[in-house]
């Protein structure tokens, strides 16, 4: 939203399209009271006179400038020093000067040359917008609405003259962001001043061709789309490339390196090569918005608020595939990259944690095709093939990957750095550090064991036999992937089973691995070879329409290619002792998974106390058999699950939370919760529902929904997309009353 200002006066210096677009935009607005121009050409002041975009002109710059509040440089980066020098003299004590021009750093030297250094109320800035116009009658009141304005202050800068400066920038709702003079000019260089340089060349490289009639009669769109840019202000480009010369210099010898790299990978038939550049370009192009320069190509940002409606809902039906496997999904990216050959996977879920994953080994070297339909093809490197990443990993909300990354980057050769989104920034990640630690690793975290995760390479392991203090899947795999790479043997035991994907599809892909009772065992010195991974649906995502389908009296639906690996059917279980009505049916293993068809019919469940060797075997689901213990007779008690306290959020307490503003009678335990089911007759009430950003709880209360007596509204639920892409169609489809309402944040 923009700030309501008011600036006495402002003189602007160039009367071009980005000076005059910026003055426009605040008397439109009614945020200044009194306009200056200059410029060297009169027709340009009488226009601009003319067009009401100033009050009056001089062709005296220092008259111009004289007692000014604010003074807008808007000229050419060659003419820079000039202007300054001729209203050094005229500029009162309190005036404030910024300028638009794309190179900050000769800028500055161009300050500091003329008042000299530390001067305080100059505020270097840069618009990132444009127009195929120019000049006065270009002049556009919205050109900077919702687009970039970067700011570069330096220690120097005075806190009231910035203050104006950004105040001035969002009055006319321009987003501002802060970077250095020296980041800036590094990644303007790389973002547009490279990109205009190549344009040029190539149009005069092929001009100069003797078929260039040829050439440019049979010219296709993508030609004249990268072209345009040729057609901007040569002598402005001049100036630039001018300006801004080692950095366009160090751009452009990267670009050269890698240009002869793509050259020599065609002349030999290198297709993988090729495959791979091609792949990790559409990538980056696609997160076009969230990349800058050689940064890696997925960055945290803010997105659009979502929160979900729901209403009370009807008997669910039908029969339908829920989206594929995370824990498979990720497992199947991490080894086939891993792997020598290339690997085909199927099914794979196209959500933000198993992409985040993707691209992590996108970012280390590694070729993959798609997704595309849960089509993935990775060519994969072997396990010393990966390649130190541009940048930190980032890892968005995937707890999965962060752990498990861990344990195979202790083994690698290159320092990595392991970075999430704010809820992953506080998941603990000790649990794996201290182990990697007992190997040899060196592994650095932030205070209290929590991202970022910093792992030093080249660091020697050696195999351990480690027993977990607690069940954790993804501890278990953090050990044996690091083990790849560990002296001697490494073996793990656990207190209780955890979901074994790792040790089944490490064997997948040919990889010795034992397993004796609770204890895995591999040694370091094999390989894995490629295979094909059809990757079956979650039963996590399923768990949330077999916790619908029994609460909803009428309901019956079959849940398809469920995976019901052993290790994951606590939900299964659990919902089977209070009563629930489901036939596993059409078991078969597809690629060393288990899989069946699930069907589910409405039943009045009865609360019992949950087994405590179920709860390891049903982790991730908890969330969604709260909802069906509060809808069933009597009491239910779950013990033995503090790992929910440190999951996406506390588990455990955003549930007892919202179940207790929907009118349910709960109360969290250290280690569970104790929960008085309202039973056949009663119903959830309305109210809302604060999600904690964890994809899970909003789920549970949207199937909640189905047996509520008023609208359940959930907010918080953009996070779903990380595990259930496509939940909120699926579920309208066989019966939720649901809709989405966004916002910005």
């Amino acid at each position: 939203m923009s700030k309501r200002i008011q600036i006495p006066r402002i003189a602007v210096i160039g009367l071009g399209l980005i000076g005059c677009s910026w003055i426009k935009a605040l008397r439109v607005r009614g945020c200044v009271d009194e306009v200056r121009g200059y410029d060297r050409n009169l027709d340009s002041m009488q226009l601009a006179l003319s067009e009401g975009l100033i009050d009056s002109y001089s062709e005296d710059i220092g008259a111009v400038v004289q007692n000014a509040d604010l003074v807008i440089v808007s000229v050419p980066i060659m003419a820079m020093r000039p202007v300054l020098e001729s209203i050094r003299a005229h500029i009162a004590e309190h005036t404030v000067i910024t300028d638009v021009g794309s190179v900050k750093g000769s800028v500055a030297t161009d300050v500091a040359a003329v008042f000299g250094k530390g001067f305080p109320r100059f505020v270097l800035g840069h618009p990132i917008a444009g127009s195929e116009r120019s000049g006065v009658m270009a002049a556009d009141e919205n050109l900077y609405v919702r687009h970039k304005v970067i700011i570069t202050p330096e220690p120097h800068t005075s806190k009231e003259a910035l203050a104006l400066v950004r105040d001035a920038w969002t009055a006319v709702g321009a987003d501002l962001e802060h970077m250095s003079v020296s980041h800036h000019d590094e990644v303007l260089a790389a973002t547009s001043h490279l990109p205009h340089l190549l344009a040029y060349s190539l149009v005069d490289t092929l001009a100069n061709s003797h078929e260039n009639k040829e050439i440019f009669n049979y010219a296709a769109g993508g030609f004249r789309d990268f072209t345009r840019i040729a057609a901007s202000s040569p002598v402005m480009w001049r100036d630039i490339f001018g300006a801004n010369k080692d950095q366009i210099l160090k751009t452009l010898d990267l670009f050269s390196h890698d240009l002869a790299f793509l050259r020599a990978a065609i002349e030999q038939g290198d297709s993988t090569f090729v495959m791979g550049v091609l792949t990790r370009a559409k990538s980056a192009r696609d997160h076009f918005s969230k990349i800058l320069a050689r940064r890696a190509y997925v960055e945290p940002m803010k997105t659009a608020s979502i929160s979900y409606i729901a209403n009370p809902g009807k008997a669910l039906s039908g029969s339908f595939r829920v989206p594929g496997d995370k824990s498979i999904s990720h497992r199947s990216i991490m080894l086939g990259s891993l792997a020598n050959g290339t690997t085909e996977v199927t099914g794979f879920l196209e959500g933000e944690d198993s992409l985040a994953t993707l691209q992590a080994f996108r970012d280390m070297g590694v070729v993959i095709e798609g997704p595309h339909r849960g089509r993935v093809t990775i060519h994969g490197v072997g396990l010393h093939g990966l390649q130190a990443p541009p940048n930190a990993l980032y890892l968005g909300n995937s707890g999965t990957s962060m752990r498990l990354l861990a344990g195979l980057m202790a083994g690698q050769a290159f320092d990595v750095e392991m970075t999430g989104d704010e809820s992953l920034s506080k998941r603990p990640m000790g649990r794996v550090a201290d182990p990697l630690a007992l190997m040899g690793a060196i592994v650095d975290t932030a205070e209290a064991g929590r991202p970022p995760i910093k792992v030093k390479g080249g660091s020697p392991l050696k195999g351990i036999h480690y027993d977990l203090p607690m069940a954790s899947a993804q501890v278990k795999s953090c050990v044996l992937l690091a083990g790849l790479y560990a002296e001697g043997e490494t073996s793990v035991t656990e207190p209780a089973p955890t979901r074994d994907h790792t040790e089944r599809m490490l064997r997948g892909f040919g990889y010795d691995v034992t397993v004796e009772g609770n204890k895995v065992t591999l040694r370091s010195g094999g390989e894995l070879t490629a295979t094909e991974i059809d990757v079956p649906s979650d039963i996590s995502s399923a768990a949330f329409f077999m916790v619908g389908a029994s609460i909803m009296p009428g309901s019956d639906i079959t849940l398809e290619h469920v995976g019901i690996n052993p290790t994951r059917i606590g939900v299964i279980n659990i919902l089977r002792a209070m009563g629930g009505n489901i036939d596993v049916l059409n078991e078969r293993e597809v690629g060393g998974e288990p899989v069946a068809d699930i069907r589910i019919r409405s039943a009045q469940l009865k609360g019992i106390h949950i087994p405590e060797d179920q709860v390891p075997l049903a982790i991730d689901e908890f969330p969604a058999i709260f909802i069906a213990a509060a809808c069933a007779e009597g009491e239910t008690i779950l013990t033995g699950a503090e790992e929910l306290r440190v999951k996406e959020s506390d588990r455990i307490q955003a549930m007892v939370d919202g179940m207790v503003t929907l009118g349910v009678n709960a109360v969290g335990t250290e280690d569970g919760a104790v929960i008085h089911g309202f039973g056949a007759e009663g119903s959830f009430g309305g109210g809302e529902i604060d999600s904690q950003h964890d994809h899970r709880i909003a789920m549970s209360f949207a199937m909640a929904s189905l047996r509520a007596s008023a609208p359940v509204v959930i907010r918080d639920c953009a996070n779903v997309a990380t595990s259930f892409p496509g939940f909120v169609e699926l579920a309208s489809d066989c019966g939720v009353n649901l809709q989405v309402e966004s916002g910005d944040e």
